[in-house]
C-alpha cells in the first residue's frame, strides 16, 4: 500500500478486543510494508556494524605496511558507506509510509464508525475523547507501527553482532553480551510505570480537550451570563493538571534515557579497559581491539532503537485501547444476529405494524406516508430520543442509562404494547415471554421493513433527522447547501420556505468579498456568528433541499418569533406535500398545520387526532400545548369527566322516558 493509493477501498474489520490486539491487527494488515522496512533496516544496521570490521582491516593493513590490503579496506569502506546511505534512505521512506498508512486506516475506520453510530456516539463516548482519539492517539498508534520494523531490525542485528563477538573474541564477546543483558533487565522494570504515567497524561489531556470544546461551543451563553472567568479558571486548572502529568512522564523517560546512555558508557569503559590489558599482554592484536571497540560502540545504536520502541509502545498501547473502545461500539442492528432478532421482534412481539410510512413498535407511533405528522411529547429530552429512534439510531441496552429508563425493560415493552394497540396495529397484545425476550428495543419500521435490516446508506438516504441543535459547518453558504438531494427542491425555494431572507442579508453584510452573492457568503464555525433562530432556519433549508423520503425535525422553530413560525409552518406543509414528514413540536402554529397529531406523554402513544380534536378531548395534551399548569389540567380533566357523566345521565333519563312512553302507548 502506497500513500498515493489512500484512502482504502476497504480498511478491513479491526480486532477491537483490546488495544494490543488492535496493534497486532494493524501489523498484520501491513505485513508487506513491515517486511520491506525490516529488510532495509537490517541492511542499514548491518552496514553500520561492518564499519568497525573494515576499520580493523585498515589498521591491520597499516601495521603490516600492506598497500593492497589498505586499498581493499578503502573499497570495502566505500561499499559500506553506499549501503548505509541506501538502507537509511529506503528505511525512512518505507517506515514513514507504514506510519501514515496505519494512521490513515485507523482514521478511516473511526470516520466510518462515527457515521454508523450517528448521534448515539456522543452519548457513549465524550466528544473530547473522540477528538483526542482521532488526532493525538492516531499519531501514537502510527508511531508504534512504524517503530516495529526498526526494532526488529535492531534486534536481529544485535544478536548477529553479539554472536560474531563471541565467536571472534570469546572473552570480550561474553562480557559485552552480559552487559547488554544487564542493561535490558535494568530498563524493562521501569517501562510499566512509564506507561501508567503516559496513560494518566493522556486521560487528563482528553478531559482538558473536552472542557475546551464545551467552553467554545457555549461561548455565546457564557458571555450572556458572565461565566467566562469561571470556565477560564476551570480550563487553567485542567491545563495545569496536563502539564504536571506531562512533566512526570518526561521525568520518567529522561531517567530511562539517562540509563541508556550511562550504563552502555560504563560497559564500553569496562570492555576497553579489559581489552587493553589483553592487547598489552599480547592476547589480541591492536586491530582486533579496534574492531571489538567499534562493535561495542555500534551496540549503543540498537539500544536507542529499543528505547524508542519501548516509548512508542508505552504511549500507543493506551491510545490503541481507547481507539478499540470507540471502534468496538455497535448499533443494535450491527451485532451478530441482531437484524434477524429485530425482524422477529418487530413481526412477532409487536405485530407487523402498518405497511406504509414510518412506524415505531416501541411507542406505537405511526407517521403515515405522504402526510405531515406532528408529535407532542411531555419531555423535550424524550422527544429528542424518539426522533433519533425514528432515524434509525436506536439505543442498545448498554445505552439505557444515558437515554432514559423508559426505552428498555419490561415496563417499556408493556407500555409499547399498549401503544401499538392505540395505533391500531394488529396483534397488539404480545405474550409475556415475548416481552421478556426483548433485551433491546425493536427497530423502527419503514414501509413495513425494519430500518436496522437495511444497508446503512439506504437507511440514511431514506430517513433524515434534524435535531434541535443542528451543526453548521464552516464555509460558504453554497458549500453548506451542497448536499446530496433528489433535485426536486432548489436552494432558493428551500431558503424561502425556511424564511431565510434576513439571514442571507446578514451573511452578505458580514462577508464583504461575497460581492452581494449570498451563496459566496461565509459561515463561521458552527454558525457562531448567527443567532439561534438564524442557525435553525439555515439548517431547515439544508434539510429541505435534501428532500428525503422521510424527514424528521425536532423543534425546528423553537428560536424564531411567532410570525416567522407561522410562515414556516405554511411553507413546510406545502413544500413537503406528498412526502412523509414528522415534526416534534408543541407549538400550536405547527400543530394546526399537521395532518395528524400524535401525543406521546411517556413511553407510548396516548392519543391521536388533529390538533383541534385533541385540544377538546385530551386535557393532558391541552396542558402541554397551552402551557397550562398541572392543577388546571387536573381541574379541566375533572370538569370534562363531570360533563361526560351529566351527559350520560341525561341520555339515560331520556331513554328511560322514551321507554316508559312506549309502554304506556
Amino acid at each position: 500500500m502506497q500513500i498515493r493509493d489512500l484512502p482504502y477501498s476497504d480498511p478491513g474489520t479491526p480486532d477491537v478486543r483490546s488495544g494490543l490486539r488492535l496493534l497486532l491487527w494493524l501489523g498484520r494488515k501491513q505485513w508487506g510494508g513491515q517486511l520491506k522496512a525490516l529488510g532495509w533496516g537490517v541492511l542499514q544496521l548491518a552496514s553500520i556494524a561492518s564499519f568497525p570490521a573494515v576499520a580493523g582491516l585498515a589498521v591491520t593493513a597499516v601495521v603490516h605496511r600492506s598497500g593492497s590490503d589498505l586499498a581493499l579496506a578503502g573499497v570495502a569502506m566505500a561499499v559500506v558507506t553506499v549501503a548505509v546511505t541506501v538502507g537509511d534512505t529506503m528505511l525512512h521512506r518505507v517506515a514513514v509510509t507504514n506510519w501514515i498508512t496505519a494512521a490513515a486506516r485507523i482514521q478511516q475506520l473511526l470516520a466510518r464508525r462515527t457515521a454508523a453510530l450517528g448521534a448515539t456516539l456522543t452519548r457513549r463516548v465524550a466528544a473530547g475523547e473522540v477528538v483526542a482519539v482521532s488526532t493525538g492517539d492516531i499519531e501514537r498508534i502510527g508511531w508504534c507501527v512504524e517503530a516495529v520494523s526498526r526494532f526488529s531490525a535492531a534486534l536481529l542485528t544485535t544478536l548477529g553482532v553479539c554472536a560474531a563477538l563471541v565467536a571472534y573474541q570469546p572473552q570480550l564477546g561474553l562480557l559485552a553480551c552480559a552487559g547488554m543483558l544487564a542493561l535490558a533487565l535494568t530498563v524493562l522494570p521501569l517501562l510499566p510505570k512509564a506507561t501508567r504515567r503516559a496513560e494518566a497524561q493522556r486521560e487528563r489531556a482528553g478531559r482538558a480537550t473536552e472542557l475546551a470544546a464545551d467552553t467554545v461551543a457555549g461561548l455565546r451563553v457564557l458571555r450572556g451570563i458572565g461565566g467566562e472567568d469561571l470556565f477560564l479558571t476551570r480550563y487553567r486548572q485542567a491545563s495545569q493538571q496536563v502539564r504536571h502529568a506531562a512533566v512526570r512522564t518526561a521525568r520518567m523517560w529522561s531517567f530511562i534515557e539517562a540509563l541508556q546512555v550511562a550504563l552502555p558508557g560504563l560497559l564500553l569503559v569496562g570492555v576497553v579497559w579489559y581489552g587493553t590489558r589483553l592487547a598489552l599482554d599480547g592476547h589480541i592484536a591492536v586491530g582486533e581491539l579496534v574492531m571489538v571497540y567499534g562493535a561495542i560502540s555500534f551496540l549503543l545504536l540498537p539500544l536507542q532503537l529499543f528505547g524508542e520502541f519501548a516509548m512508542s509502545y508505552s504511549f500507543s498501547r493506551p491510545s490503541a485501547a481507547r481507539a478499540a473502545r470507540v471502534l468496538g461500539l455497535r448499533r443494535p442492528g450491527e451485532e451478530p444476529g441482531a437484524q434477524a432478532d429485530d425482524e422477529q421482534r418487530a413481526a412477532a412481539s409487536y405485530g407487523a405494524g402498518p405497511r406504509e410510512g414510518l412506524y415505531d413498535p416501541l411507542t406505537g407511533l405511526h407517521a403515515p406516508a405522504a402526510r405531515l405528522t406532528a408529535v407532542v411529547c411531555g419531555d423535550p429530552d424524550a422527544a429528542g430520543r424518539l426522533a433519533e429512534r425514528l432515524g434509525g439510531h436506536p439505543a442498545s441496552a448498554a445505552d439505557a442509562p444515558a437515554v432514559g429508563a423508559e426505552a428498555v425493560g419490561a415496563e417499556a415493552v408493556g407500555a409499547a404494547t399498549a401503544g401499538v394497540a392505540t395505533a391500531g396495529a394488529p396483534d397488539g397484545n404480545a405474550s409475556a415471554g415475548q416481552q421478556a425476550d426483548a433485551s433491546v428495543p425493536p427497530s423502527v419500521l419503514l414501509n413495513g421493513v425494519p430500518l436496522d435490516t437495511l444497508p446503512l446508506e439506504e437507511a440514511r438516504a431514506a430517513v433524515l433527522v434534524q435535531d434541535k441543535d443542528p451543526v453548521l459547518l464552516s464555509g460558504t453558504l453554497g458549500e453548506l447547501l451542497n448536499v446530496p438531494s433528489s433535485g426536486r427542491i432548489g436552494a432558493a425555494e428551500a431558503l424561502n420556505a425556511a424564511q431565510c431572507t434576513d439571514v442571507l442579508g446578514a451573511l452578505v453584510q458580514g462577508t464583504p468579498d461575497a460581492a452581494g452573492d449570498p451563496m459566496r457568503a461565509r459561515i463561521t464555525e458552527r454558525g457562531r456568528s448567527l443567532s439561534g433562530g438564524q442557525r435553525q432556519r439555515l439548517a431547515l433549508a439544508r434539510s429541505l433541499i435534501t428532500d428525503p423520503e422521510v424527514l424528521v425535525v425536532d423543534e425546528p422553530t423553537s428560536a424564531v418569533d411567532s410570525h416567522t413560525e407561522a410562515r414556516i409552518a405554511r411553507e413546510l406543509a406545502e413544500l413537503r406535500a406528498g412526502r412523509t414528514t414528522v415534526v416534534f413540536s408543541s407549538s400550536p402554529l405547527l400543530l394546526d398545520r399537521a395532518d395528524r397529531v400524535v401525543f406521546v406523554p411517556g413511553a407510548a402513544v396516548a392519543a391521536t387526532g388533529t390538533h383541534r380534536q385533541l385540544l377538546r378531548s385530551d386535557p393532558a395534551y391541552r396542558a402541554v400545548v397551552t402551557r397550562e399548569p398541572q392543577h388546571h389540567a387536573d381541574a379541566s380533566r375533572e370538569q370534562v369527566r363531570a360533563r361526560t357523566n351529566q351527559r350520560d345521565q341525561r341520555a339515560q333519563t331520556h331513554q328511560r322516558a322514551q321507554t316508559e312512553g312506549v309502554e304506556s302507548a
